[in-house]
């Protein structure tokens, strides 16, 4: 053993109080030590910084560390400054300081004082910074949060772009160290060209992160309620909760504080003093959740974060791998848990719309892996490791069995003609749909816009007509993440066929059809199963519906018009044995659950009882009453016969919005006489024929009404009369 690795193990020990290195750090200080340019890649949790913070305080001069962010340069200075009796070892020189604070930096600098200089990129940028750094001993530099500089990061600043002029005119031959956390083979193809070092040695260390558990659960309207199921399950233990809006951070926040849990928000719409007291409330356990935009956790250190959940799924899987590494970094266990509709993508991408289209097709691209980890039945590690560019063996890799689809695999089915079905129909279409488009082209829905092109008298027009639109959704959406599929950024989503699928229709081969996703989650209402049993109880629903015929009989209304079956299916995965227990259930509401609810539960108490089962005993979620004032004022300006355009443009709210409460308020059990508006815009042969209708009816579907009346009504009116009906005859 040579005298430099005594030396490195030595140092390690007085500085750090280590006695052994981490994975490949000691390489990586060998070559640091020896001048040689260096690109280290290493996970969260990796002990990156340490590779930077010990040759800086071995070497001689001074170490100057470019980070975006003034937190987590903080928290290194705080801690570098702990292991050491000078104050002076390290700095920030950033915008946060005064003139007197720079000066003092300067000459600590200028002494030998300091060997770790942390600055932002934007105060290398300035000229009198420069000239300062000129003309003193730099050791090194090294440029942390490195994927920042390529426009394929997950996190892209164009500041960091000018870095490697700026280095040469600090000085020559300084070496130059990169560092990332998370990076695809092309933004490390990307770091090394625009920071100059594509002769660096490079140190990429794996990024399997064993101990953390994956999963995906299907995005419902159930979310919070099974989000606060989640972490009362994991009662005193550290997690995060990612949501994209502030606003849905501050609703979620406060539906966990109702609920009994210790939660608070964080969001750059707070101020800096009251995110710094939330911040140090999650560090010292006062609480133990913090539900936030992604603004938060990047300076953070918080070895025993147990779960990080994302209640919206993030634009990258850089993202995604970033966020979830927040979770378990001592080691023990990480639970990370995201909820995925096809919905909140498409938001993303309509998001995007208004960017450069150089902008868009990189977005879109990041976009669409992540609707393929999310979509994919494979083991959702191998997925992960393989998008990083690192083999993963499903079978006897470390951590193998950790993630939702290895445990529960999902149901497939060869759907081989189907797909070449679907690219026939994108093909012989000429290419000009979005997806919609091309999935009512194959059931055979003519629209305007299908008319106007003449496909509805293409031979292929109705061709898939025996699967449901759902089924050719979920399918065009599978051929998209296999390739052979396109969404074309010019025309905003337009579906394009590839040289992959043009292969596929001349020689098909097999193509399995994942099941998971067949149905869009973002309608259902009932709460999917996750990793507990918390499935539909079928029996229970089917016992429900009987009674609910029997009950509608005796009193002659429709069955849904006594419950809607989205009440049926969470009563049966809920058992509420008590009326104020059915009141908290989805659509019901305390006047629904008095009217109709008692022979409910006593058939529910009974079916608990004789198949003992044991009941959920937190199912009750509280809500925030964040609605109820707003429920409040519609119920009073309806009392007071205001014109309902008024009611709903006194809160800002448009008329579909506006409806959608009102029909909240009647299918939870209130009454709403709303005859003098709809007296002005039906008459009264109008209603009769409604009201017949909606007495009659299966369903109280819209859709179905709308086909019934052959676009006599459109569809407010017959929401409209909806809520009369509901009201009269139901509440």
């Amino acid at each position: 053993m040579s005298s430099t690795e005594i030396d490195l193990h030595q140092q390690l020990k007085k500085y750090f109080g280590f006695s052994q290195f981490k994975g490949l750090q000691e390489q990586v200080i060998k070559s640091i030590v020896n001048k040689h340019n260096t690109f280290v890649i290493m996970p969260t949790g990796g002990g990156k910084s340490l590779c930077y913070q010990l040759p800086a305080l071995i070497e001689e001069g001074t170490a100057i560390v470019v980070s975006p962010l003034i937190a987590l340069m903080k928290n290194q200075v705080d801690a570098i400054r702990g292991i050491s009796s000078e104050y002076g070892i390290a700095h920030v020189l950033n915008s946060s300081l005064n003139k007197s604070e720079i000066k003092q930096v300067k000459e600590d600098i200028t002494n030998g004082v300091t060997k770790l200089l942390y600055v932002a990129p934007e105060s290398l940028t300035k000229e009198e910074n420069v000239e300062f750094l000129r003309g003193v001993k730099i050791s090194f530099m090294a440029v942390d949060e490195a994927h920042c500089i390529s426009e394929w990061g997950h996190d892209f600043r164009p500041e960091y772009r000018n870095l490697r002029h700026i280095i040469k005119r600090i000085g020559d031959n300084i070496p130059i160290i990169g560092l990332t956390a998370t990076a695809t083979p092309k933004v490390q193809e990307d770091i090394l060209k625009n920071l100059g070092i594509t002769d660096a040695k490079t140190f990429k260390a794996s990024f399997n992160r064993p101990n953390l558990y994956y999963e995906i659960r299907p995005k419902t309207k159930n979310v919070d309620a099974d989000i606060i199921r989640f972490v009362k399950q994991n009662d005193g233990k550290s997690g995060i909760i990612y949501c994209l809006s502030r606003k849905r951070v501050e609703e979620l926040a406060q539906a966990l504080q109702v609920n009994g849990i210790k939660a608070v928000p964080y969001h750059a719409g707070l101020d800096a003093k009251t995110r710094i007291k939330h911040q140090d409330m999650f560090i010292m356990e006062d609480i133990d959740v913090v539900v936030a935009t992604i603004a938060f956790g990047m300076g953070i250190d918080k070895p025993d974060v147990r779960f990080v959940i994302h209640h919206d799924i993030p634009k990258s899987l850089e993202s995604y791998y970033q966020e979830t590494g927040r979770a378990g970094r001592d080691g023990g266990e990480g639970h990370c848990l995201a909820y995925y509709a096809y919905k909140d993508i498409e938001k993303l991408e309509k998001f995007m719309s208004g960017k450069p289209v150089a902008e868009q097709e990189i977005g879109h691209a990041l976009l669409q892996e992540v609707v393929g980890y999310a979509e994919t039945s494979m083991s959702r590690r191998k997925f992960l490791l393989h998008y990083f560019g690192e083999h993963f063996d499903e079978k006897t890799g470390e951590g193998a069995s950790m993630d939702d689809n290895v445990q529960n695999p999902k149901k497939k089915h060869e759907a081989k003609d189907e797909v070449v079905l679907l690219l026939k129909t994108v093909k012989e279409t000429k290419q000009i749909y979005k997806a919609k488009e091309v999935v009512n082209t194959l059931i055979g829905k003519a629209n305007a816009l299908i008319v106007s092109h003449k496909t509805d008298e293409h031979p292929l027009f109705g061709q898939g007509k025996n699967r449901e639109a759902l089924y050719w959704t979920a399918l065009t959406r599978q051929v998209l993440v296999a390739g052979m599929l396109r969404k074309d950024i010019e025309t905003y989503g337009v579906v394009r066929i590839t040289d992959k699928g043009k292969a596929f229709i001349k020689d098909p081969s097999s193509f399995m059809m994942t099941e998971d996703h067949i149905y869009d989650f973002s309608q259902d209402t009932s709460n999917t199963q996750k990793s507990g049993s918390t499935d539909v109880d079928e029996q229970l629903v089917k016992i429900l519906k009987d009674l609910r015929k029997k009950v509608s009989k005796s009193l002659n209304i429709p069955p849904n018009v006594v419950f809607q079956d989205p009440s049926i299916q969470d009563m049966a995965l809920k058992y509420p044995i008590s009326i104020e227990e059915l009141s908290n259930i989805h659509g019901v509401g305390e006047g629904k659950a008095k009217k109709f609810g008692q022979e409910f539960v006593e058939v529910i108490s009974n079916y608990v009882e004789e198949n003992d089962i044991i009941r959920p005993d937190d199912f009750v979620v509280k809500s925030t009453g964040a609605n109820s004032g707003l429920k409040l004022y519609i119920i009073q300006n309806v009392d007071r016969k205001l014109p309902l355009t008024d009611i709903a443009s006194a809160k800002g709210m448009e008329m579909n919005e506006f409806i959608k409460e009102m029909e909240a308020i009647v299918y939870s059990g209130t009454k709403l006489n709303i005859d003098y508006w709809l007296n002005d815009i039906l008459d009264e042969d109008q209603q009769e024929e409604i009201h017949e209708y909606f007495l009659e009816a299966e369903s109280d579907k819209i859709e179905e009404a709308i086909e019934e009346f052959d676009g006599d009504y459109d569809d407010e009116e017959l929401r409209l009369y909806r809520i009369k009906f509901i009201s009269e005859v139901a509440n």
